[in-house]
Formats: C-alpha cells, structure tokens, sequence
C-alpha cells in the first residue's frame, strides 16, 4: 500500500524544477501541500491532512539534494565564445549526403559550419558567407526548417564534464527558467554549443556568465 510519503515523493519527482526548488528550500510547503493534496487524495483513494503532506515534504529536502555543483567541476569560469547573425537549415539525411562534406571543406578562419545529425534529419549551422555560396543548392532540396538571425553560444567544459551528471541541466534549467527558447544543441567532450536567435543571444549569455558570478 502507498504511503503519503511514497506518493508525495512521486509527484515531486516528476518536476526537476520543483524538486530542485525544495532541495534549495524556496518552496512554501503549505502552498505545496494544497496544491497536490486534490491528487495525493486520488492516488491513495482517502483523505490526507495538510500537516501529514508537510512532513513528508520536510523529509524529501535531503533527498533531492543535487549531486553536481559547478565549484567541484568548474575551478574557474569556463571560455565561452558567441557568434552571431548565422543560418540554421534542416534537411533529410537522403538531402545531405555529399552537401556537408561540401560545405566544410570550403570553411575558412572566419568562417563557421556545424552539423547535428540524427536518424532521419540533420542540421546545418553556418555562417553567411556559406550560406550565401551554396544557398541555391540548400533551397533546392526543401529545407523542413530555416532560421537566419541566429547565434551560438559554445561553452568549453572540463574533461571532468564527460563523468559528471547533470552538468548539461546545469545551464539548460537556467535558460529555460528565464524563457530562452533553445533552438539546437551541438555537443562534443569538451564543448557545449547553444543555438538560439540573435535576439537572445544577449540575455543567454549574461544568465550563463551570472552563473559563475562570485
């Protein structure tokens, strides 16, 4: 049979964002406790009382404490290059067989070309001066999205990063709290690269720069 704390516990873990909020102490456990009452009620078929919800809520503090924080991994704020006013084009894999292969080899220092493939589409991300060069070729095969206005914002992490969980959440949550609408992520070991339109670039960055802010 399910306790309240088994249930209370459930809900809570459904929501990172709240279960991080209670490990850091900002919730108001009576607000809480009002607010999933009506569905700890229907889970467990009987009545729960506000105060046994509260205490199960005071005992999950511990539970939810985060097992990465970025002074353990981060000794000093990491490079983070941006780069703006690039395209952002997807295409069939069956489109962009040849084409990339293309486009890198034409890349200079000024330049910029990123390729996100998956199992059925990729992602170009390149700068102007590219895409302006093979632009008829990309139109011709029907891109199924294309953005201009668009920047990068590539982080350096530590080879630590590649063992540490949660290290991506660490700066997705932040963004995504402020309402930065995340277009594409690139990743490699020891790089992060955050895709998003040139009229957020600005706020992105200051969020991730805040975040290492002593």
């Amino acid at each position: 049979m399910v306790t309240v704390p088994e249930a209370t516990k459930k809900i809570v873990e459904r929501s990172r964002y709240l279960s991080e909020a209670i490990s850091k102490g900002l919730i108001n456990y009576s607000s809480l406790a009002r607010y999933i009452k009506p569905e700890l009620e229907e889970m467990l078929l009987k009545k729960v009382s506000i105060a046994s919800i509260i205490m199960a809520l005071n005992r999950l503090e511990s539970d939810f404490q985060p097992k990465f924080t970025q002074s353990n991994i981060f000794k000093t704020p990491p490079e983070i290059t941006v780069r703006s006013n690039l395209i952002l084009a997807g295409l069939s894999n069956i489109d962009v067989q040849g084409l990339s292969i293309l486009i890198s080899r034409d890349t200079n220092s000024r330049s910029l070309f990123l390729k996100n493939q998956g199992i059925h589409e990729a992602s170009f991300i390149m700068s102007q001066d590219l895409f302006e060069k093979y632009k008829n070729t990309i139109e011709s095969k029907n891109p199924l999205v294309f953005q201009d206005k668009v920047s990068t914002i590539t982080i350096y992490l530590p080879k630590e990063a590649q063992e540490t969980s949660g290290i991506y959440y660490f700066f997705l949550k932040s963004l995504a709290w402020e309402g930065i609408n995340i277009l594409e992520l690139v990743s490699t070991p020891q790089e992060l690269t955050i895709v998003v339109s040139d009229h957020d670039v600005e706020r992105a960055f200051g969020i991730i720069k805040s975040l290492f802010a002593s």
